[in-house]
C-alpha cells in the first residue's frame, strides 16, 4: 500500500495533480482500485489533499505534510530520472555493489514545482536567474520543455525570450519566486538542437601505442577502431565531458583522457566554445 501512496505524493505534490486514472496507468490497475488508493490515503491523511473540479483531481492543500516523501528535490528528480517508478527498498547489508554520493545540489521546491506546470501546460515563467558571468539576479522569461540531467547536476532546456534561443539553465542557479505568464509560443518542436540527432565519432588517443589502443577500442566495443554514438545535438557537448573528451587541447598525458573526437569540425556548430 505505501507503495500508491509514495506515488500519490509524488505525483500531487510535484506534478500538481493526481487522480485515479493516474493511479491505474502506472500500476496497470482499474480506476475503481485507484479510486480506493485515492480514499484511503484521504482516510489517512484528510489534510493534504482536496479536489479541484476544473483540473478534475487532487491538488495538495496548503497544509499537506509529506507522509511518504521526502519533499526533497532531487528525490522528485531522481524519480524522473528513473522512469517514474517506486524506489526499490534495498538490503542495508547488500556488500555486492555500492555507488558514488556526491553533494547535492541547492534547488528551490518552489521554483521546480512552478517549472513543472509550465511544462506541463506549455506555459511562459518569469524567474531570476543568476550565473557566473551575472552573479546577480536577473528577471528572465523562459519558456521551458524538459528537464535534463547531466552527469552531476540537472539543467533545465528552454527558450529564453531575452536571448531569442534555446538556452540551458542549471535548476540550482534559479531565485525567487517565479511568475507563470501565459501561453508559450516556442515548444520543444521548434527547438532544433533538441531534435536534431547528430554522430560522435570517438577513437583513442593517437599517442596510444597499438597494444594499448587494442585495450580501448575492446573496452568501448569499436568496430573498426572506432566507437559511433549518436545523441541529441542539444546534449552532445555534456555527453563528451562525461567521457572526458577534452574538445580544446590535448592532455600531457593520453591516459588522461584515452579518446578523441574524431569528426569535431562536422559537428562543431552543436558544441559549446569548441
Amino acid at each position: 500500500m505505501d507503495e500508491r501512496f509514495y506515488y500519490i505524493e509524488m505525483q500531487c505534490y510535484w506534478q500538481g495533480k493526481v487522480n485515479s486514472t493516474h493511479i491505474s496507468q502506472q500500476f496497470s490497475i482499474s480506476r475503481t482500485q485507484g479510486q480506493k488508493y485515492l480514499a484511503n490515503y484521504q482516510a489517512l491523511h484528510p489534510n493534504n489533499l482536496k479536489y479541484d473540479t476544473a483540473k478534475k483531481g487532487f491538488i495538495p492543500r496548503s497544509s499537506f505534510v509529506p507522509k511518504y516523501i521526502s519533499g526533497q528535490v532531487s528525490e522528485y528528480l531522481n524519480w524522473l530520472d528513473n522512469a517514474q517508478v517506486y524506489p526499490v527498498k534495498r538490503s542495508q547489508t547488500l556488500t555486492t555493489n555500492t555507488s558514488l554520493s556526491p553533494p547535492e545540489r541547492q534547488v528551490s521546491p518552489t521554483v521546480i514545482r512552478s517549472l513543472v506546470q509550465a511544462i506541463q501546460n506549455k506555459q511562459r515563467i518569469e524567474v531570476d536567474y543568476v550565473s557566473l558571468s551575472n552573479p546577480n539576479q536577473e528577471g528572465r522569461i523562459i519558456q521551458p520543455h524538459v528537464f535534463v540531467r547531466t552527469g552531476l547536476r540537472w539543467h533545465l532546456r528552454a527558450y529564453d525570450e531575452s536571448r531569442s534561443q534555446f538556452r540551458d539553465f542549471v535548476l540550482s542557479r534559479f531565485r525567487g519566486q517565479p511568475e507563470i505568464l501565459g501561453k508559450a509560443s516556442h515548444t520543444a518542436a521548434s527547438d532544433k538542437a533538441w531534435n536534431t540527432n547528430i554522430n560522435l565519432v570517438l577513437i583513442p588517443d593517437s599517442r596510444f601505442s597499438p597494444a594499448q589502443k587494442q585495450v580501448i577500442e575492446g573496452e568501448y566495443n569499436m568496430q573498426n577502431g572506432q566507437l559511433t554514438i549518436t545523441t541529441r545535438a542539444a546534449l552532445a557537448h555534456y555527453l563528451l565531458q562525461e567521457m572526458q573528451v577534452n574538445l580544446k587541447f590535448h592532455d600531457e598525458y593520453p591516459e588522461a583522457q584515452q579518446l578523441v573526437l574524431a569528426n569535431k569540425q562536422q559537428i562543431k556548430q552543436w558544441l559549446f566554445n569548441a
